[in-house]
């Protein structure tokens, strides 16, 4: 059996960490989240770990190189002999050229790269209309409520509140720092990976539908 391996990309706002959920759980793969593996390394106080939170309370950016350790120390675990999805990893050519030969070295097969495409003003609205509710941290799309005064997780009214970071010039922003700097890790997987185009304006379900499509 093929192992999978499978990397979400996209910009800000189109959905790649809803998606990667929904496909962990389909196909009984890892979940691979940068931040999620960051958070554990630190409480589990490993090496790079320790030399992460140390880098954090500084106040300062983690390396490339840090980073692609403790992606590389999850993907040689035995939870992802299978395959896994990573998400959030890489955002930058120097990431993707970094992971690269971490690849190699667990599988002669190559990166299956979902690549999750809208327009710049479609993703401004989309995130410009998230809500998180006060009473229980959930976040919402207004343009998918009926009633935009009440929070359908816990039944709040008037709850709603407007993130710093889905305000519309932060997310020109978030999106003008993606096309600079992400965009190219695209062109590199070329040569390097099995693209995916799918389509990020459809519903959640017709999402899945076409990414189920295309790997299975």
């Amino acid at each position: 059996m093929k192992k999978k391996m499978l990397v979400f990309f996209g910009a800000p706002g189109v959905g790649k960490g809803t998606q990667a959920k929904i496909i962990s759980t389909k196909l009984q793969l890892p979940h691979i989240s940068t931040g999620d593996i960051l958070r554990e390394a630190i409480s589990k106080k490993t090496d790079l770990g320790l030399l992460a939170k140390g880098i954090m309370d500084k106040g300062e950016l983690i390396s490339d190189e840090i980073m692609a350790g403790l992606v590389e120390s999850v993907l040689k675990n035995d939870k992802c002999k299978k395959g896994f999805i990573l998400d959030g990893f890489p955002r930058t050519l120097n990431q993707a050229k970094i992971l690269q030969p971490i690849i190699e070295s667990i599988s002669h097969e190559k990166l299956v790269l979902i690549s999750l495409d809208a327009d710049d003003d479609i993703i401004v609205n989309r995130l410009a209309q998230r809500r998180m509710c006060s009473t229980c941290g959930s976040i919402v799309n207004l343009n998918f409520l009926t009633d935009q005064t009440r929070c359908p997780t816990c039944g709040s009214k008037n709850s709603f509140i407007k993130r710093k970071d889905d305000e519309v010039d932060v997310i020109k922003n978030r999106l003008n720092i993606f096309h600079k700097t992400t965009e190219p890790v695209l062109n590199y997987y070329k040569n390097h990976a099995i693209i995916y185009n799918i389509d990020a304006t459809l519903t959640v379900e017709e999402i899945t539908e076409k990414i189920l499509e295309a790997i299975t």
